[in-house]
């Protein structure tokens, strides 16, 4: 039987998965007892120790096996429902580890009375193994998760906008409930202090949290491969509502010579995704990868001055570089972000309020232009405002 891999970001329901499946009535009836659960993360990261937790899960009972042989008899002798939960731990090793852990789950696919299931955050896998992506709840799903849990208040807008901006993501949303049912906070407490404190509120007295799930990919061997520039880099992903349009790559991040690697690698590891050009992350791991303190953020700052430079482009088609500034329409709401959070909290900027006009005028004069080249809206004049360039100066 061919493997399966439920691949996704930490929280995004993998192993709730996998253990509903492995639970189902079907499943019990067709392999009985035989149904087994590895934590991968649970034990040292080695062909070695994972032979051992093969061996003692299963019940084959061979004390330290090298390899699988010595676990043949036991495990073609029986139907078995496996699952390798957070299997991240050992496939996203390097060198020698990753071959010989890869070696052995593709051999152990291979049985024919096995089915072997497998949780990760990363698509990294054995050949053979049946990826399926595991996206956020629908909306309905997510509200009824929510009020599954959470007793205190009916069903409202207010709490639909939060869970929209939690992405729909499981973790987050099964948190949220439970934090608001245990706090015995109403509709309007709830809002309060998801205004106020946002995903710090996602932390469990069992020491469960969304803090905890980002952390562990933050650890991964793969992660810490990626050496000293994959923190920051991620911080400006977090950063920008939009994410980081791949275009764009060259001007942004001039410093990193292997920035595609590395945002190739975060999409690995399912810490982001890519969407429309954009390479970007759910709203959850946005908010709390996003740096606390921007100013203490040096890629973003650099980052921000790399947009405020092709930004002060004149606007004038005559110009040069005034044509590729046409980039201002597809990021607007980073840009927007950007002068929003920096005129705030860096006011003394000498460049910042001229760079707030050079946008107002490149976006409006953009599109404006898009106006004018698509279809003519009916009954709209040529001197309507929003055909105009706004007649501000800069200072």
């Amino acid at each position: 039987m061919r493997p399966v891999a439920l691949i996704g970001a930490g929280g995004i329901g993998k192993t709730s998965i996998a253990l509903t499946v492995l639970h189902d009535s079907r499943v019990e009836q067709w392999f009985g007892h035989h149904r087994r659960f590895i934590h991968c993360d649970k034990f040292p990261a080695s062909c070695i120790h994972f032979l051992h937790q093969l061996s003692k899960v299963t019940g084959a009972g061979v004390e330290n096996p090298e390899d699988l042989t010595p676990l043949q008899p036991f495990l073609s002798s029986r139907k078995m429902f496996i699952v390798l939960d957070n299997a991240e731990s050992i496939l996203g090793l390097q060198g020698t580890a990753a071959e010989e852990i890869n070696a052995v789950v593709e051999e152990l696919s291979q049985y024919n009375n096995i089915y072997l299931c497998i949780t990760s955050r990363i698509s990294v896998l054995p050949p053979g193994c049946e990826p399926l992506d595991i996206p956020t709840l629908s909306v309905e799903a997510a509200h009824n998760t929510f009020y599954h849990i959470y007793k205190h208040g009916d069903p409202s807008g207010l709490v639909h906008n939060i869970l929209e901006q939690l992405d729909f993501h499981p973790l987050s949303i099964t948190l949220l409930a439970t934090v608001a049912q245990n706090s015995r906070w109403n509709t309007n407490c709830l809002t309060k202090e998801w205004e106020k404190r946002r995903t710090a509120m996602l932390h469990l007295q069992h020491n469960k949290s969304l803090a905890a799930t980002i952390e562990l990919s933050l650890t991964s061997p793969m992660f810490q491969e990626l050496g000293p520039n994959a923190c920051p880099l991620l911080e400006v992903v977090a950063f920008l509502p939009q994410g980081i349009d791949e275009n764009n790559l060259d001007w942004l991040f001039p410093t990193i010579p292997n920035r595609t690697d590395i945002l190739d690698t975060f999409c690995i590891l399912s810490l982001t995704y890519r969407s429309n050009g954009f390479v970007t992350m759910l709203a959850p791991l946005r908010d709390y990868l996003c740096p606390k303190n921007p100013l203490l953020a040096p890629l973003l700052n650099r980052t921000k001055e790399y947009y405020f430079s092709r930004l002060s482009v004149k606007v004038d088609p005559a110009q040069p570089g005034f044509e590729e500034a046409q980039w201002i329409t597809s990021e607007d709401v980073n840009v927007e972000h950007l002068l929003n959070v920096f005129t705030t909290i860096d006011t003394s900027s000498s460049n910042i309020w001229d760079t707030c006009v050079y946008f107002i005028r490149h976006l409006y004069w953009h599109k404006k232009r898009l106006v004018s080249l698509g279809p003519k809206i009916e009954g709209l004049p040529d001197d309507h405002p929003s055909m105009l360039v706004p007649p501000c100066t800069v200072v």
